[in-house]
């Protein structure tokens, strides 16, 4: 074994030539810098690119009075299971259910996202505009607002779902129309003006 000379350290050991590449490792670190400064004009800095936008970052969307309903089991609904896929098992008869309570917070449910409550919504208008008759014009009034918040912020997702928000609310509307009495066009042409009738046309 060979000892070691004391004060000899291995860079002065070193050749002349192996010598160079280390102080010049050390005089080549990088400083990192945000751009448009006068750091990032300067050699050996590196420009810290921009942070991320977050589009397509996920936004929780606030909690809907249909999801606390639900939660809290104010609803007189619950999720069956079929061999065609799944429905509503309603724990009351549709026709006898209090409308002007319970469609204006199955409408406001529309926004959600998540299973089941995207499903209770969707599904939950569908029968009680399919079975509500007379009671759905009356109620009219009280949709237009859900309606206008869940019509979305003017983009079109139909590419995502394969569903038009826009095809959803004429939907409604025509279904609105069809079985909301005799004077639904009036009441719907008055509170939305651009709407064209399903049936006189």
């Amino acid at each position: 074994m060979v000892a070691e000379k004391e004060g000899s350290s291995p860079q002065k050991d070193r050749p002349p030539q192996l010598q160079e590449p280390l102080r010049h490792a050390r005089r080549s670190k990088k400083q990192v810098s945000d751009g448009f400064t006068v750091k990032a004009m300067m050699k050996n800095t590196v420009v810290k690119g921009p942070p991320t936008a977050g589009a397509f970052k996920e936004r929780p969307t606030k909690p809907t009075a249909f999801r606390k309903f639900y939660e809290r089991g104010d609803f007189p609904i619950a999720l069956e299971h079929d061999t065609r896929g799944n429905k509503i098992a309603w724990k009351v008869e549709i026709e006898k259910l209090d409308y002007h309570h319970y469609l204006p917070l199955f409408f406001d449910g529309l926004c959600e996202m998540q299973f089941p409550y995207e499903f209770f919504a969707r599904q939950g208008i569908h029968d009680m505009l399919e079975h509500g008759g007379n009671k759905i014009l009356p109620v009219i009034p009280q949709l237009i607002i859900p309606i206008k918040i869940n019509s979305g912020d003017g983009i079109d997702y139909s590419q995502q779902k394969r569903e038009n928000i826009g095809d959803l609310i004429q939907e409604t509307l025509e279904a609105f129309e069809r079985y909301g009495g005799e004077d639904a066009y009036i009441n719907i042409k008055y509170m939305v003006p651009t709407y064209q009738s399903c049936l006189l046309n």
